[in-house]
């Protein structure tokens, strides 16, 4: 703890106190004055870092791992050919490859999503499948979301289901359309730091009808079986987000230097000749994602740029992704092409988020952003050689700019669990059976 602040007797918890009229006593908390912060702007003095958030950028149907494994270990590594578009942020990312999904692959495509991101099997068919366990983004949601507005936001360019699940069955529907994006985080409902409070007076009944819904819901439980239970208690998390939303909309906004509105993105982005504008679309979304980040609105996030079985029709492709895949003959060129425009856009998030500042660091330092697929190679569904990036070091817990290479093929689960104690959270295990792991990556850590 600084002199100052032991001198004055200040801490970040201090409130002003004060009398209304007739004797009310009210208490109003400050905001991050520069005097609880250490001499570099860096940190609280007490010790209390800035938050650690966490992202996934996902896209479907694999890489070609012959031309995405890079040469070197450790610190001592080049960038592969479809690794080049992160040559301007190498020393922030690391690169890990050999590990495996240790689940099986019944269903195409639909495993590599379960194994990888719950460490579970895929039920369903290959149209539509479900882990048995809630995904990672929502693990970690679990635990660090319920400090901000929205306890995640998902989003994504390709129209689709996404793949981020909050419990079996329970899946997270992306935002599809950058200008709701917007509108939904910035929109009426965000106030930034020195705005004045126009409080929504339909909140407080909002807030009643909710009470009465979750008395009710008490009421019922005592009438339904187990399954019926489960049931219920899902959707009633739900209710019970919808309840910490409208408490965070009458709260004060923190006070982030970083923090403000940027420009509403377009309100259509209409494809061209059959063929969807994918990147400007994504660029759209990363920009608003990194100014509700820098505004602590969330602190998980999840970017499903293509999902699983994804068939969009790139500019320059002769047809559609999966299927070149399976049909591209010899070493797939256009495959080859399809995933350096992947890449790129992985590495314009991590740009944007390195272009905001936070203390004397940026809000990059201050994220693991796992950029990952549910397969390696395309053609064949593999599920071993998984591709996988971590942009950022989640507040130095991470290590940055190495390539970790497991020679054992071991459980990707292990990662998962390193992934969530990044996050400050302390996890003893990940998935189950098969895809259990209860000891993290040693080799990524700090």
């Amino acid at each position: 703890m600084s002199s100052r602040m032991r001198r004055s007797g200040l801490t970040r918890r201090s409130l002003l106190r004060g009398l209304l009229a007739g004797g009310a006593a009210v208490t109003v908390g400050l905001p991050a004055l520069e005097i609880f912060l250490n001499s570099h702007g860096t940190a609280y003095a007490s010790g209390e870092g800035f938050p650690a958030r966490f992202g996934l950028f996902f896209w479907g149907n694999g890489v070609l791992p012959d031309k995405w494994i890079p040469q070197g270990e450790g610190a001592n590594w080049a960038l592969s050919e479809q690794l080049q578009p992160l040559a301007n942020v190498k020393d922030m990312v690391t690169v890990v490859s050999g590990m495996a999904v240790k689940t099986g692959n019944p269903i195409p495509h639909h495993s590599g999503v379960a194994g990888l991101l719950s460490g579970t099997v895929a039920d369903g068919d290959n149209h539509v499948a479900s882990p048995l366990l809630p995904t990672i983004d929502q693990l970690i949601a679990n635990e660090i979301g319920q400090q901000t507005r929205f306890k995640s936001i998902e989003f994504g360019t390709d129209p689709g289901l996404g793949v981020s699940f909050s419990a079996y069955n329970t899946r997270n529907p992306p935002e599809q359309d950058p200008y709701a994006l917007f509108e939904r985080i910035f929109g009426a409902g965000f106030r930034a730091p020195g705005e004045d409070a126009v409080v929504d007076p339909t909140i407080a009944l909002r807030r009643s009808v909710l009470d009465a819904v979750v008395e009710d819901a008490n009421k019922l439980r005592g009438e339904l079986g187990a399954s019926d239970r489960l049931r219920l208690e899902q959707h009633l998390e739900g209710v019970r987000e919808l309840e910490l939303r409208l408490a965070r909309l009458e709260e004060d906004p923190p006070d982030l230097a970083s923090c403000r509105r940027g420009e509403a993105p377009l309100p259509e982005y209409p494809d061209i000749d059959g063929r969807p504008q994918v990147s400007l679309r994504n660029r759209a979304m990363c920009d608003t994602m990194a100014l509700a980040l820098a505004c602590d609105q969330t602190r998980v996030f999840s970017n499903y740029f293509s999902r699983p079985l994804s068939n969009i029709l790139y500019q320059g492709a002769s047809a559609g992704h999966h299927r070149l895949t399976h049909d591209e003959p010899g070493d797939q060129p256009e495959v080859h092409k399809i995933v350096l425009k992947i890449i790129t856009e992985y590495a314009y998030m991590l740009e944007t988020l390195r272009a905001i500042p936070e203390g004397d660091e940026t809000l990059l330092d201050h994220c693991a952003v796992m950029g990952c697929s549910e397969i390696s190679r395309g053609r064949n569904h593999s599920l071993d050689e998984m591709p996988i990036l971590i942009g950022g070091s989640a507040c130095g817990r991470l290590a940055q700019g190495i390539h970790y290479r497991s020679f054992s093929g071991e459980n990707t689960s292990r990662l998962m669990l390193t992934m969530m104690r990044a996050m400050g959270i302390s996890a003893t295990e990940f998935g189950m059976d098969a895809g259990r792991a209860t000891e993290g990556l040693s080799g990524v850590e700090v």
